[in-house]
């Protein structure tokens, strides 16, 4: 899956990847690859920018350590990143069902 297919959907993605503790950019890359069965990879290039974009809204924390001689920036969900979290799960939970819906010929659920 391309990353300009997940336009709108990243920062969740992002977010929930954090939701089990802390984790550097590449250890992201590789839970969300791990996630979706190698179905979901994405760029460094696509990663790094979002992260830095979610910090500085506050959502998620970084913190430079050292491993082995070389130094990584590690990520953790904040409390309001978990909110936003969670309000960016049940959204998605609203338009998948509506487009599920409108793709399967079926009536639409009501939102939640």
């Amino acid at each position: 899956m391309r990353a300009e297919e997940l336009k709108g959907h990243l920062d969740a993605l992002l977010l929930a990847a954090l939701e089990d503790g802390p984790r550097h950019g590449y250890a992201v890359i590789e839970a969300l690859r791990q996630a979706t069965g190698g179905r979901l990879e994405l760029p460094t290039g696509t990663i790094y920018p979002a992260l830095r974009r979610l910090e500085q809204a506050g959502l998620i924390t970084g913190s430079w350590s050292v491993v082995a001689g070389r130094r990584r920036r590690d990520y953790q969900l904040t409390p309001g990143g978990a909110r936003a979290l969670s309000g960016k799960r049940s959204a998605w939970r609203d338009f998948s069902a509506t487009i599920s819906a409108a793709l399967e010929g079926r009536p639409c659920p009501e939102p939640a």
